[in-house]
């Protein structure tokens, strides 16, 4: 039953937030991040932990309540993007940086573009396919409940995005994304939240923690190029900015991994930087949070 009332709020605020003009949708998700702000819940305790290494000390409120704005904002667009049109797409967002990845697209060749929880990746990925009419291939995280995560998979399918899950899949998905780079795809990753806590050490911000290896992985066993991505929120826009490709190195496989995974990391910083508020991490990231004891939920 409870999964059954997660889905069918999803499914609300699906349909619902679509039928709101613009501006009236913009302020509700406000609203709800400045309630939640207010409340100060366990997310957005470890939001202003999270930030704290970014901006090397205590994070203002008014950084948490731009953040916390700027994670509604996510969502709100996330639920209207499907009934968007290429004008629409070509209006509210400004990609900077991306024509080596056109050409090689155009070329028949695989890139793969890493990017953090920043702005609306999903934006791009749009974009990519009805703007620069190249082909993306992505991956999606099994959520529960089951029906949620069928609607996001049928959500970024509709906006032109080829869907690999991550697990439960009839394939291994290592391979599935390598044959859609041989086959000249630009594969998407999100890459700065490694959910199994069995990726590769990195400094981040000056501190420990772990990244998930994919983006090297295929970078290096396929031979294609690996670019990184910042994604941040304008006033009437998201803007991306492409960088790269990252240097993959040399000398044994493992070293080759370890290091392209810390270079993509130290761009990731440079995009998070800039733009802070819009790096959407409100869960435990660094390895100190995963060793202390959990914070209670009050």
């Amino acid at each position: 039953m409870s999964e059954r009332l997660t889905e069918l709020a999803y499914l609300a605020a699906w349909r619902g937030v679509r039928l709101l003009p613009e501006g009236a949708a913009r302020a509700l998700g406000n609203r709800f991040a400045d309630r939640a702000v207010k409340k100060d819940g366990r997310s957005v305790r470890q939001l202003r932990k999270n930030l704290a290494r970014v901006v090397d000390g205590e994070p203002s409120e008014e950084l948490i309540r731009q953040a916390m704005r700027s994670y509604a904002r996510y969502w709100l667009e996330a639920f209207r993007l499907p009934s968007m049109s290429t004008a629409d797409l070509e209006r509210k967002f400004e990609m900077n940086g991306y024509e080596p990845v056109h050409e090689r697209a155009q070329q028949g060749l695989g890139s793969i573009v890493a990017l953090p929880h920043c702005g609306n990746w999903d934006f791009a990925g749009a974009w990519v396919g009805a703007v620069a009419k190249d082909r993306l291939t992505t991956v999606a995280e099994r959520l529960k409940p089951e029906g949620v995560y069928r609607r996001f998979l049928e959500y970024r399918e509709s906006l032109g995005m080829t869907i690999i899950p991550t697990s439960g899949g009839d394939r291994n998905p290592q391979a599935a994304l390598g044959e859609a780079l041989d086959d000249g795809h630009v594969v998407a990753l999100v890459a700065d939240r490694d959910l199994g806590r069995g990726g590769t050490d990195v400094k981040f911000f000056g501190e420990a923690t772990t990244f998930p290896t994919g983006p090297a992985l295929l970078a290096i066993r396929n031979k294609v190029e690996l670019f990184t991505a910042a994604i941040h929120y304008e006033d009437d826009r998201a803007v991306c900015h492409i960088t790269g490709p990252v240097d993959t190195g040399t000398g044994s496989f493992r070293d080759r991994v370890a290091g392209t995974t810390q270079r993509m990391a130290e761009a990731f910083e440079e995009g998070i930087r800039a733009h802070p508020t819009d790096w959407h991490m409100l869960q435990r990231f660094w390895t100190a949070d995963f060793e202390a004891p959990r914070e209670s939920t009050v």
